[in-house]
């Protein structure tokens, strides 16, 4: 094991850790996914949702070597007696990803400062398939024109905000992505 891959892994380790859920069943998925790859970037997303009557975490890891992109999703799920969690990873190699999509977004215009990051990443794992009516010009027809509709692949979204995780957040995320970016391109 290299100086330097030991550093990224207590790097990555350090990072799962500060987010303080579940750091030990989330490090040891994605040490298992990575297997023996080095890690050349990643980025750790916790992120809180709100349900009707819940409060909801979920933290993701996103891990990047020099043939793979490694996706750990880690969810609690209550029941009784207990809280449940799972931890759910999926290595996708690189030749697979089809889609890189980064929206960028400035509160103000007079700056370049990025204030919230959305990275959408397809590998056509999931589809989406959204459907419309289909129509004609015509206000007096009533034919059926069946549907027409998109097909989109968008296996995974991270959506950073500086206003809720803070500028270095942002800042790591773009890191990351330029990373993905580079390594896509080969």
């Amino acid at each position: 094991m290299s100086i330097s891959r030991l550093q990224d892994e207590v790097e990555l380790r350090q990072a799962i850790e500060a987010t303080g859920y579940h750091p030990a069943l989330v490090s040891d998925a994605v040490a298992s996914a990575l297997g023996r790859e080095s890690c050349v970037a990643y980025i750790v997303h916790q992120e809180t949702t709100f349900d009707s009557q819940e409060v909801r975490r979920h933290v993701t890891v996103l891990a990047l070597t020099h043939t793979r992109f490694v996706v750990a999703h880690a969810d609690e799920h209550d029941g009784a007696p207990t809280t449940r969690v799972t931890a759910t990873t999926e290595a996708v190699p690189l030749h697979q990803i089809n889609s890189v999509v980064v929206s960028r977004t400035i509160s103000d215009a007079s700056t370049t400062a990025v204030d919230e990051v959305l990275l959408t990443i397809g590998w056509g794992g999931v589809s989406r398939i959204e459907l419309d009516p289909a129509g004609c010009d015509d206000p007096n027809c009533e034919s059926d024109h069946g549907y027409a509709g998109a097909v989109s692949s968008d296996d995974l979204q991270i959506r950073v905000a500086a206003a809720a995780e803070g500028r270095e957040a942002v800042v790591r995320l773009l890191a990351f992505v330029d990373s993905l970016s580079a390594a896509t391109s080969r």
